[in-house]
């Protein structure tokens, strides 16, 4: 019985982990974008076709 509670503490620490791992790649991607939409808008007279 006791195994069975350090592995679900172990899974529970490790789902933790990866949720803040996760939010953090996400907040990251999405400054990355923004940055780069707000670069493209602000260069966009400058393309020529």
């Amino acid at each position: 019985m006791e195994k069975a509670y350090k592995t679900m503490g172990r899974v529970g620490a490790g789902s933790i982990a990866m949720g803040v791992v996760m939010i953090v790649v996400g907040l990251s991607v999405g400054i990355v974008s923004i940055v780069n939409g707000a670069m493209l808008l602000k260069n966009k007279n400058e393309i020529m076709f």
